[in-house]
């Protein structure tokens, strides 16, 4: 995640016209990485470095960048580590909130419901913390008539048959489209969890509820991108980023 580098960007995404800005951002960081171990066994992946430091640092200088302050981080596996790596967010000007979920975490849907006190009814950006991408963050903005906007990206080796079908602006589960992958990145209105309650629990059902009622946008973003789940991949990144 590049952050404090904006002459390098490239063009922003394709995006629908209109739309809101999130006002806050949530940073997925409690999983236990169990395909980096043994990377993993002492070090949270939120905290393994790429190109001279921790890949959560590169999230929240991006967030930074964008305009962001309010920034939640749900922690659970070596979750003090985190807490004591990152701080109060003041080297980035931010304000960070760490959402301690214990074991085990509560997956993406309990996460983020558990840090709605934190973001409010959106829109928010919630992103994977082992994602490596040059997207600029201050260009995603939620479009009226959605409560989700999800950034796409080209399927890579590891996922050939993508997530989500793409058709004028619209994520579907079903043709027409183009099905393309999601990178982990989105934007979100507390209206989609109106009918969760507190616990462990998935977000893609929310998702492709809300697809099917047409409620769920989407973007493609072409440049740089990469889910950094396994050693290899890893590995791979630091090759092209510089270790």
């Amino acid at each position: 995640m590049a952050g404090g580098e904006s002459s390098n960007r490239r063009p922003g995404p394709q995006q629908e016209d209109a739309g809101t800005p999130p006002r806050c951002a949530m940073i997925l960081a409690a999983g236990r990485g169990e395909r980096m171990r043994p990377l993993t066994d002492t070090l949270p992946k939120p905290l393994l470095p790429v190109a001279g430091k921790p890949m959560i640092e590169w999230h929240l200088g991006a967030l930074a960048d964008a305009g962001l302050q309010e920034v939640v981080i749900n922690v659970s596996w070596l979750a003090e580590a985190i807490i004591a790596a990152l701080g109060d967010g003041h080297r980035w000007g931010l304000r960070l909130h760490f959402s301690r979920e214990g074991e085990p975490p509560l997956e993406t849907g309990g996460g983020i419901v558990r840090a709605l006190p934190w973001l409010g009814e959106g829109p928010f950006l919630v992103l994977n913390g082992d994602v490596w991408t040059d997207l600029d963050l201050a260009r995603l903005v939620m479009p009226e008539a959605s409560l989700a906007h999800l950034v796409m990206v080209p399927n890579p080796e590891h996922h050939p048959h993508g997530d989500f079908y793409l058709h004028q602006g619209r994520l579907a589960t079903a043709p027409p489209g183009t099905r393309l992958t999601f990178s982990g990145i989105g934007l979100y209105r507390a209206a989609l969890f109106d009918q969760c309650r507190p616990g462990r629990f998935p977000l893609a059902p929310l998702l492709t509820a809300a697809m099917d009622r047409g409620e769920v946008s989407g973007e493609v973003w072409d440049g740089a991108w990469s889910d950094i789940g396994t050693v290899a991949r890893l590995e791979a990144l630091r090759q092209t980023a510089g270790t």
